[in-house]
Parts: C-alpha cells; sequence; structure tokens
C-alpha cells in the first residue's frame, strides 16, 4: 500500500476535482469523497479510489476514516451555493462535521491536515491587501455571518487541535477563481455565459480590484501545500490584480462582443470593498509555488470550456 494515502473531501466538487491529478502525479494514492446525495463523477478523478459518503452522518463518516486510514487529508467539502452559503445553518453543521473528521484522522494515525478557509475570514472593512500574519479578521462582524464565523472558528480548531496532538496543519484562505465548473450565478462565468448567448451582460462600475486565480491552480496550490510542510494560514490567489471592468472586457474581448457589456447597470454588494487581494509571500515564497495560467489564458481556457457545454445539446455545461 502507497506510504501516502491522502483523502479529499468534497473531491467531485468545483475546485477539489482539481487537486486529485496533481496529488497522483505527486505519488499519492488518492481516496475521493463524494456526496452521499449522488452527482456525476468528474472526469479529474481518474485514478483516484472513490467514496460516496454523507459526511454528517457520524457513523459513516468513522467508517470512511477507518477503512481508508489515511496519513494526509485535504478538506474541501463545505457548502458554497451562491445566494445562500453565507447564512446558511449547513455552515454550523459542517464545522462539527469537520471537527469530527479531525478527530477521526488522528485517531488513524494521520499526520498531515490541509483544509480550505476563504478570503472571507479577512476584515474588509480595515485590509485591502490581505496578510495572513497581520491583517485583521472578521470576528465582530455586525451582523454575523455564519459562513465567515465557522471558517474562523475552523481555521482556530484546526491549529489548536495540531498543537495537542503532534498533526501538521495548514489552512488555505481561497481568494477569487474561475474556470470549468464555475456556477454560472459567479461573475465570470455569468459574463461569458451571457456574451456566448448573444445577452447584455449587467455589471457593476467595475472599478472594485480583485485577483483571479483560475480554479485548475487553485486545485494545484492546495495539493502543493499538503505536500509541504508548511503550517498556518497560507492565501490562495492570484499575484496578478485587475479591476473588474478590465477582466470583463479582457472577456468581451476574447468572445468579441463588447457591445453587450453594460458597466453601471447593476450595484455593488453591500460591504464589497474597492480592494480586497491577497498578500502571496507564503504561497510563492514560502512554498515556491506558481500558477500556470496567467489571467487571459486563464479566461481563453473557461470561455472554450463554456462555449462546448453551450453548444452541446440542451445548451448546458459540460459534464
Amino acid at each position: 500500500m502507497n506510504a501516502k494515502r491522502v483523502l479529499v473531501s468534497g473531491a467531485g466538487g468545483f475546485i477539489g476535482r482539481w487537486s486529485v491529478p496533481v496529488l497522483r502525479r505527486l505519488g499519492y494514492d488518492v481516496h475521493a469523497v463524494l456526496s452521499g446525495r449522488g452527482g456525476a463523477v468528474a472526469a479529474q478523478l481518474a485514478g483516484a479510489t472513490l467514496h460516496t459518503a454523507d459526511l454528517f452522518d457520524s457513523a459513516a463518516l468513522e467508517a470512511l476514516f477507518a477503512a481508508v486510514r489515511p496519513t494526509h487529508l485535504l478538506h474541501f467539502a463545505w457548502i458554497a451555493t451562491p445566494g445562500s452559503y453565507w447564512t446558511s445553518t449547513d455552515n454550523a453543521r459542517w464545522l462539527e462535521t469537520s471537527r469530527r473528521m479531525l478527530r477521526a484522522f488522528s485517531r488513524e494515525g494521520g499526520v498531515r491536515a490541509v483544509m480550505a478557509g476563504s478570503c472571507a475570514e479577512y476584515d474588509w472593512s480595515q485590509v485591502g491587501v490581505c496578510r495572513e500574519a497581520s491583517s485583521p479578521l472578521a470576528v465582530n462582524l455586525t451582523p454575523p455571518l455564519p459562513y465567515v464565523a465557522c471558517k474562523i472558528a475552523l481555521q482556530a480548531e484546526l491549529d489548536r487541535f495540531g498543537r495537542e496532538h503532534d498533526l501538521s496543519s495548514a489552512w488555505g484562505r481561497i481568494f477569487l477563481q474561475y474556470g470549468p465548473y464555475e456556477h454560472p450565478q459567479r461573475l465570470v462565468a455569468s459574463v461569458i455565459r451571457s456574451l456566448l448567448m448573444g445577452r447584455e451582460a449587467l455589471c457593476s462600475h467595475g472599478r472594485q480590484v480583485r485577483a483571479f486565480l483560475h480554479v485548475a491552480d487553485v486545485g494545484a496550490a492546495f495539493a502543493a501545500l499538503l505536500d509541504s510542510e508548511l503550517a498556518g494560514p497560507v492565501n490562495i490567489g492570484a499575484a496578478e490584480r485587475i479591476a473588474v471592468a478590465d477582466l470583463i472586457g479582457e472577456i468581451a474581448r476574447q468572445i468579441g462582443r463588447p457591445d453587450l457589456v453594460r458597466l453601471g447597470a447593476r450595484p455593488l454588494p453591500p460591504g464589497e470593498p474597492p480592494l480586497l487581494v491577497p498578500d502571496v509571500q507564503r504561497l510563492q515564497t514560502e512554498l515556491g509555488w506558481q500558477p500556470q495560467f496567467a489571467l487571459h489564458e486563464g479566461l481563453a481556457d473557461a470561455i472554450a470550456w463554456w462555449r462546448g457545454g453551450l453548444a452541446a445539446p440542451g445548451g448546458g455545461a459540460p459534464p
């Protein structure tokens, strides 16, 4: 049996699926956990051992860890549905489930755990360039957001548990991502789909500055982080910064429909900061990781994927 066995939760999800091929190239015996609620198996999971489990079921969770006995844990599974994940009661359920996973992982002899956090953990009212060691966290939001509170609590739990049980751990704070399989309501996907279908893309003014990383690079960064000894929070994001209007303009240029872009047609969501980007020194210097895709290349890849889906029978996304 391979000495490096990793259990990947949320392996069929938007980000998780992209970590699996990289983990296999790094020599891991990959055990990919899919939701017990069904769903298509991602092509990127080829070569992994697949497990279907409802992780909210504590007995099923315990049986899974006992059967696999992973040396490594890469935990992505969480609620991420646009429009509902900020306030869903499932955040508290995932927090408790993640705690149970940590305990089960430790009991079965696990040695390193990496979990997925979010840039939403930072206090956007006080920081624009987010730095892991010094930027304030959003611990006093009014009203509180369950998604933010639960992610912050889990990061603290992972750190505490690791110190008490001699478990190596790291926490990847994900910034903005895009690419194949993105939810169609998210920014990049929604603009691409609108323009490919010949519809107006209704957008905000777009002056806010962000950093976007292709989802395949997000998955690869997590695989590299797991395969390292780097500890604590690590921003998973792009060094390349861009105004949202320029991002939308690049999409429109590549598709050839700038006439359909309507900047300023929508208000900014409440609390949107003018600048929200990661400091990626830990990711690129300490971990020594670099992305595969420049932004214009990644957008071309996403456009090609959506074009293929919209041209398929039924006009949906590719499977």
